[in-house]
């Protein structure tokens, strides 16, 4: 809901006059673009800015995919439920599987890609061509460093690629749970994207491909899907002060820590949640009479249609949280 952290706001103003090229040529794209590749341990690896989510989503899944094939993905992943259609817009299906608390079962995606081929009739059907997940989910559920060495050797042995969405990276970079690190997506990933806009930026996503190869040409297309930035520098400006002294993760944390200890006030008082999260997305099911007072005194969003009863709702900390507010709160539950 905020704009941008306050050290990004300041780098903005300060090089707010400064005349330099545009589309991503400057010096300040330069910079943010290496200490990504340094925090991500990949030195040749692309890097690349895009504007936001859905178009991110949206252009690299179009980069990825041939004519002919769809992108495997959970039922209740982004791409399929609140991005309008997008990847159906630019030419490929969304072919769904099961979710299990926002995360597609390794098991699942190995038989999909199995029973697909072993049908006779399968030149006829959208083929499964990526694997689209998201770090941490819709749910703010993770997928451990197993299930994602686990998820690439699937891709990597059907020769198709790992997309991770990582709109909310930061948050998931920053959990007590974290068993990964930053390098370890950029290792297992052939594609992924840190999310800027809802982790400090007044807005961008940042796309790294650790082989280059992945996306060619993916420059021109940015630019077909209308996500290039004349003046480019403005991203490498936030990018490159999200990336230096280890900003990105810290402002993070301070998030989850936040939603943490909202969680624990609603178990303590005696509020059902409805998922497990670790992360700064609190999934509680509250009395529609309780629902309705809170809302008088602060932003949350229905998580889905309004019970008969009750009701499970989402709260969500960010960077700009603030420790008052969620006291504040707590004493309204």
């Amino acid at each position: 809901m905020e704009g941008a952290h306050p050290e990004v706001m300041r780098r903005l103003l300060e090089t707010n006059l400064e005349h330099t090229v545009g589309y991503g040529s400057d010096e300040y794209t330069t910079e943010a673009k290496q200490k990504i590749r340094e925090a991500c341990e990949a030195p040749e690896a692309l890097v690349q800015f895009l504007i936001g989510g859905t178009q991110t989503n949206a252009t690299v899944i179009d980069a990825l995919l041939r004519r002919h094939e769809g992108v495997l993905a959970a039922e209740t992943a982004h791409i399929n439920v609140h991005e309008s259609g997008a990847i159906e817009h630019s030419g490929h299906k969304v072919l769904t599987l099961p979710s299990h608390a926002g995360k597609v079962d390794p098991e699942e995606v190995e038989r999909y890609i199995t029973d697909f081929y072993r049908d006779d009739t399968y030149e006829h059907m959208v083929a499964p061509g990526m694997l689209y997940i998201t770090q941490p989910t819709e749910y703010g559920t993770l997928y451990s460093l197993s299930e994602l060495e686990t998820l690439s050797n699937i891709c990597h042995s059907h020769n198709i690629p790992l997309y991770i969405d990582g709109a909310r990276l930061g948050y998931a970079l920053a959990c007590d749970e974290a068993d990964y690190t930053l390098a370890d997506i950029a290792r297992l990933a052939d594609v992924f994207y840190i999310g800027g806009t809802k982790v400090g930026c007044l807005f961008g996503e940042a796309v790294v491909a650790r082989d280059p190869k992945r996306l060619p040409h993916f420059f021109p297309l940015v630019k077909q899907h209308g996500a290039l930035m004349a003046k480019g520098r403005l991203q490498g400006v936030q990018f490159g002060t999200l990336f230096t002294d280890n900003l990105y993760v810290r402002i993070a944390r301070h998030a989850v820590e936040l939603a943490q200890r909202l969680r624990e006030a609603f178990i303590a008082k005696g509020y059902k949640m409805a998922i497990d999260s670790p992360t700064n997305q609190q999934f509680v099911v509250l009395p529609n009479d309780v629902m309705d007072r809170l809302m008088q005194h602060a932003s949350f969003e229905l998580w889905g249609p309004r019970g008969e009863k009750e009701t499970t709702v989402r709260f969500v900390t960010s960077w700009a949280t603030e420790e008052k507010d969620v006291d504040e709160f707590i004493t309204l539950l």
